[in-house]
């Protein structure tokens, strides 16, 4: 019996050991990944994106995947545009021409690729660049274009 205390005793050591471990490199991956660039663009609401969108004064850009989009469906609006795509910048500008070049907001699933792509955009010489940060999921900037019930539209690409 004494020689299993001591043998329990090394494996809840370990344990607290590795698992601080983790909780510290895991924990800062998890920060270092939520992490939103600051930038210089605007900021909006998705219900002042919503009426923005429909009344003509925004661009609304969903940079999410076509898989994304087919789970939620799109929000009404919306032109959804996949951020990893190779034609992205050329398929944004294209939509900038032909908006006449309206402020381009752009919304993602909880804020984080929408403020760094805002970051990008802004970066790579665009003026009128907003992040919606609350997403359509929801985030600490607010609860989202779904919890908010804001209309979607089907995705069926």
């Amino acid at each position: 019996m004494q020689e299993t205390e001591p043998r329990a005793l090394i494996s809840r050591r370990s344990l607290l050991v590795c698992g601080s471990a983790f909780a510290v490199t895991g924990g800062g991956w998890w920060a270092l990944y939520r992490y939103r660039p600051k930038h210089d663009g605007g900021h909006l609401t998705v219900a002042q994106a919503y009426a923005q969108a429909i009344s003509g004064a925004i661009l609304l850009v969903d940079i999410r995947t076509p898989g994304e989009w087919r789970q939620t469906g799109v929000p009404e609006g919306a032109v959804p545009l996949d951020m990893r795509s190779d034609d992205f910048m050329k398929s944004l500008q294209s939509l900038l021409v032909q908006t006449e070049n309206r402020p381009v907001a752009l919304i993602c699933a909880g804020g984080v690729r929408s403020a760094r792509l805002s970051r990008q955009l802004l970066a790579a010489g665009f003026e009128q660049i907003i992040d919606i940060p609350e997403g359509i999921y929801g985030s600490a900037a607010g609860p989202g274009w779904l919890k908010s019930n804001l209309p979607v539209r089907p995705w069926n690409g």
